[in-house]
């Protein structure tokens, strides 16, 4: 485990980050009356996303790899933050949806059949728990990864 420390923290760090953007977005309305902006504005926390994956995989390279780091050593701490990142999902996605934001899901289906042209069933399907809990954990892996690859090459040291 203490191989994994920094992937570790990090994972839990990225996750409370997210949270905290929930409780951002709420404050600012895009989970009610200005949810038409929500999947633009949304898009924003990438950029948070990113700084929590360079902070992490300079401090893997600077502090537990001696200062030396290659593009897959980087890649791999990255994925295994990732990993935490999806294996916390579950309880990030519960947290939001029961607690910071219980009525967002009504509201997107209700924005997404009126102006949207989604039929109810659809909008329902899309806009539900289980829906978001598959979203979250593959969103996680697959960003995450995407993301250590690109980071990975600009902190990559001999």
């Amino acid at each position: 485990m203490k191989k994994f420390a920094t992937e570790i923290k990090w994972g839990v760090i990225f996750t409370i980050a997210a949270l905290l953007w929930m409780v951002f977005e709420k404050g600012l309305g895009w989970h009610d009356e200005n949810i038409d902006k929500h999947a633009i504005y949304t898009n924003f926390f990438a950029i948070i996303a990113i700084v929590i994956f360079i902070i992490p995989l300079r401090e893997k390279r600077n502090k537990d790899l001696g200062g030396k780091m290659t593009w897959f050593q980087g890649v791999a701490s990255g994925i295994i933050i990732s990993v935490i990142v999806a294996i916390l999902s579950p309880l990030s996605q519960y947290l939001t949806h029961e607690f910071i934001s219980p009525d967002y899901f009504k509201n997107a289906i209700a924005y997404a059949v009126e102006n949207k042209g989604m039929s109810q069933e659809n909008a329902e399907t899309f806009f539900s728990f289980k829906s978001y809990l598959i979203q979250s954990a593959f969103g996680a892996l697959g960003m995450g990864t995407v993301t250590s690859a690109i980071v990975a090459l600009f902190l990559k040291k001999k």
